[in-house]
């Protein structure tokens, strides 16, 4: 079992659960198409924090640690963490953390991968 990462908006996901791991309903997605296992939103940075760091990959190493801090910090972010966490524990299958940004190199599902995976 490994936990991967995927743009909703790809055409060929690879199989697993499926995880939302955006605040904010992907535009364009329909439920059925997203087949979601889980919408963890409230997982995702807040609104000030992916408004600030806005996909620039410059900022990239400063919203990680940012976000690494909120996900520590912030109680339900915290407790969406720790959900993500026990979902990984339990699943037979491989993980699929699902984003929209457009950005496919510098995203919080990239940061989430990272911490699920140490």
């Amino acid at each position: 079992m490994t936990v991967k990462i995927a743009r909703i908006y790809d055409d060929s996901i690879p199989e697993g659960k499926r995880i939302l791991v955006d605040r904010v309903w992907p535009r364009g997605i329909s439920k059925a198409h997203a087949q979601l296992d889980e919408w963890l939103k409230d997982i995702a940075p807040s609104t000030a924090l992916r408004q600030w760091f806005n996909h620039q990959d410059d900022l990239f190493k400063q919203f990680k640690e940012k976000y690494k801090k909120e996900l520590q910090d912030n109680d339900e972010q915290a407790q969406a963490f720790n959900k993500l966490k026990h979902i990984i524990e339990e699943s037979h299958q491989d993980v699929i953390l699902l984003y929209a940004a457009k950005n496919t190199k510098y995203n919080q599902a990239i940061v989430l991968q990272e911490l699920c995976t140490k």
